[in-house]
């Protein structure tokens, strides 16, 4: 650990002495990328003026040679460290992992593929300067990616804000800057439904926001696909809103007052008119409608039961296999 001075607050100012920059940037299948990204963040830091920084690559169970690149890099550089987990856990959990290893006065998280420009990082840390704890990444413009993809992260980010009761910034991804103490106050969430940029924004905290043109990939494609894009969302909207169980009560309450009124029109017809109650089709089809409520609103209520099953086992968010720059030698952790 770098021993460096702690940035004060005081009247929204920070003290513009010497910091360190912690910059976390989970891996998976990057490899091509990795290289053109060190130099570019070497180029971003000596224009910041930096003098003490940690670079972390965490190695989420890559297939590649993503952890080989690491290896290289912390033989070069003693501010680079690779975390390596044990296997595929998943970009949040690999994000959390980086969290917990980083040491900075303030933590900048990153993808890989430089669809995230390092040059940005020089105006999350102005806006850190001014006081703010986190600084979001906007997404201004999205370039190489699908119309689609576009349409449905806006929907999503605004059906999301609407259902909870959390400001969460719109259009904004993982690409942020965080404070020390906001970030040690994030390390102490351990949920396993981890919906990274919901939980920031949960904290609190002065926050800012700095809007960016996303560039096209570096190499390769998505490891996003849309069965993780649908999880993600998924963990998202449990995890910040009880709103899907009270639509599924109103759901419930609906189908209940339906039936009263129809069984009430049945018997009116049938002691003032004398019309007699026909129909197996009409019956086969209320019995399928009533029965189809019933599972949707337990599969919701499902949802729900599943992940306080997960909370309960209390496993560990993540296992790493390996570290290395963090004391200075390899260590293998079984």
């Amino acid at each position: 650990m770098l021993n460096q001075p702690r940035l004060v607050h005081s009247d929204s100012q920070i003290s513009t002495h010497e910091f360190c920059l912690s910059i976390v940037v989970p891996v998976y299948n990057n490899s091509a990328s990795m290289s053109e990204l060190y130099s570019r963040l070497l180029t971003t830091l000596n224009d910041i003026g930096s003098p003490s920084f940690e670079l972390v690559f965490v190695d989420d169970g890559s297939v590649d040679d993503s952890r080989i690149v690491a290896k290289k890099l912390c033989d070069v550089d003693r501010h680079v460290k690779m975390i390596a987990l044990s296997r595929n856990f998943g970009h949040q959990f690999a994000i959390t992992a980086g969290f917990d290893a980083s040491c900075g006065d303030a933590v900048v998280v990153m993808d890989a593929d430089l669809q995230d420009p390092p040059e940005v990082i020089s105006q999350f840390v102005e806006k850190w300067r001014e006081g703010f704890d986190v600084v979001h990444g906007v997404r201004r413009h999205r370039s190489g990616e699908s119309r689609f993809k576009v349409w449905t992260a806006a929907l999503f980010y605004r059906i999301l804000r609407m259902l909870t009761r959390t400001d969460i910034i719109v259009d904004s991804g993982d690409f942020r800057l965080m404070s020390r103490r906001a970030m040690d106050e994030f390390n102490a969430l351990r949920e396993r439904a981890r919906f990274v940029r919901g939980m920031v924004s949960w904290l609190g905290y002065p926050q800012a926001v700095v809007y960016y043109d996303r560039a096209p990939r570096w190499s390769g494609d998505s490891q996003y696909s849309f069965k993780k894009l649908m999880k993600l969302a998924l963990d998202g909207l449990l995890a910040f809103s009880d709103v899907p169980l009270r639509i599924a009560s109103w759901i419930g309450f609906g189908g209940v007052m339906f039936c009263l009124a129809y069984f009430c029109y049945v018997i009116f017809n049938k002691l003032v008119f004398g019309i007699p109650v026909e129909g197996w089709t009409s019956l086969a089809a209320t019995v399928l409608f009533i029965g189809s409520v019933q599972l949707m609103i337990l599969g919701v209520m499902g949802q729900y039961v599943g992940r306080i099953y997960e909370e309960l086992k209390g496993r560990p968010l993540y296992v790493v296999q390996e570290r290395i720059g963090f004391d200075g030698s390899t260590r293998k952790i079984p």
